[in-house]
């Protein structure tokens, strides 16, 4: 009896410590970019908006429900949040696709799981890549939002090798409410991105 208790104690919703990154943002990033950018407002300086991680699994020709049952797995695993699954907006016959059909999964990340993310991404994550030299300093959309692809999904900790598959790739998108590429650059490499100069 008391053991089904116990049970009941740990399946309420999981409380996150608070992160590290927003902390050094609120102490150290935002004076530093409030004086090296003149900015009259706080609400002028640059800050995380949300974070976009997207997974594609393709048509559902072999092991259709299987690779994207996999795939939100896995998803679930990095992000610490359940992911929706994206559907086809229209048919292309060429990759065998019809409108409706599932193809992937994203998910968004906003508040302190943002901030978690995000600092696992720039410290444990990236640096694990093999012959990782820098993000490119190009892949701004113009907007002060940057965009990463990531070619396999163990390079996060959190995958256990016994349950790996396959290899999937999936698309990181990091939203700023900065108003150009300049801003969001210098931001970022303050948050602790690996950007590289050129």
């Amino acid at each position: 009896m008391a053991r089904k208790e116990k049970e009941k104690e740990n399946t309420g919703p999981i409380t996150l410590p608070k992160p590290r990154l927003k902390a050094k943002y609120q102490t150290e990033i935002l004076p530093k970019l409030t004086e090296e950018f003149k900015y009259k407002s706080v609400m002028q300086v640059p800050k995380l908006d949300k974070i976009v991680i997207n997974m594609g699994t393709g048509s559902k020709e072999k092991n259709g429900d299987k690779n994207l049952e996999n795939s939100v797995r896995d998803m679930t695993l990095i992000s610490g949040q359940k992911p929706v699954v994206t559907k086809a907006k229209k048919a292309i016959s060429n990759f065998k696709l019809r409108e409706g059909m599932d193809i992937g999964c994203k998910v968004t990340l906003r508040g302190d799981r943002m901030y978690h993310f995000f600092d696992k991404l720039a410290t444990v994550v990236l640096p694990r890549i093999r012959d990782f030299q820098g993000l490119s300093p190009k892949s701004f959309d113009g907007r002060g939002n940057y965009a990463l692809g990531l070619k396999e999904q163990l390079v996060f900790p959190e995958i256990p090798y016994d349950t790996f598959d396959r290899i999937r790739g999936m698309d990181i998108i990091i939203c700023t409410t900065a108003r150009t590429d300049e801003e969001a650059r210098i931001f970022l490499k303050a948050m602790g991105l690996p950007l590289r100069e050129k």
